[in-house]
């Protein structure tokens, strides 16, 4: 069984900030993939199914960004599932606009729902980077973070989580470099 958490945070005044695409992500993946109606537990909301032969449990913290890490150690330990079982979906600054890349650990670029989920289970989880685009000033930084993707932006954020969804088969059975260039493929072939 694996978990995979989207980062967030809970309330529709949120639904559409940059900061809240992995709690997007994960909508899109379990709709594809027809997870169970998302329930409460772990201080979260979870969602339960396969992708492709793999079980995986969705859950996106209802914690607030900042505390992500009790909600998702909670699932873990409840599981009894070592680290290494943990996917992580969450906006990164340093990629650019509907960029996805994947990686085992690595540094926590200033998100708070990352150092929350480091403080609790160490560095080595695998995150599935989802880039917003940095603004250009760090005074911009806030405010492009947790503000709505814009107009022209929801086509390409709608073709990159459909993406992700319908090639989330490989990243359940470990490719992370297959993931990755099937996901540029179809965002490529969407813009062509």
């Amino acid at each position: 069984m694996q978990i995979w958490v989207g980062l967030g945070n809970p309330g529709t005044q949120y639904a559409l900030h940059r900061h809240n695409v992995g709690f997007m992500a994960l909508d899109a993946i379990a709709e594809v993939h027809r997870f169970s109606p998302w329930t409460k537990k772990f201080r979260g909301l979870i969602a339960e199914g396969r992708v492709g032969r793999e079980k995986v449990l969705a859950l996106k913290p209802q914690t607030f960004m900042n505390d992500s890490g009790d909600s998702v150690q909670a699932a873990l330990r409840f599981y009894k599932l070592p680290v290494d079982s943990l996917t992580v979906f969450h906006d990164e600054l340093d990629l650019a606009p509907f960029k996805v890349k994947v990686r085992i650990g690595g540094g926590l670029a200033g998100h708070n729902g990352l150092r929350s989920i480091d403080a609790h289970l160490g560095p080595d989880f695998r995150r599935v980077r989802v880039g917003i685009g940095h603004p250009g000033h760090k005074d911009k930084v806030t405010p492009h973070v947790l503000g709505n993707y814009a107009k022209r932006e929801m086509d390409p954020l709608a073709d990159m989580l459909g993406a992700m969804a319908a090639e989330a088969e490989w990243l359940a059975h470990g490719d992370e470099a297959r993931f990755m260039s099937e996901v540029a493929r179809r965002l490529h072939d969407a813009d062509a």
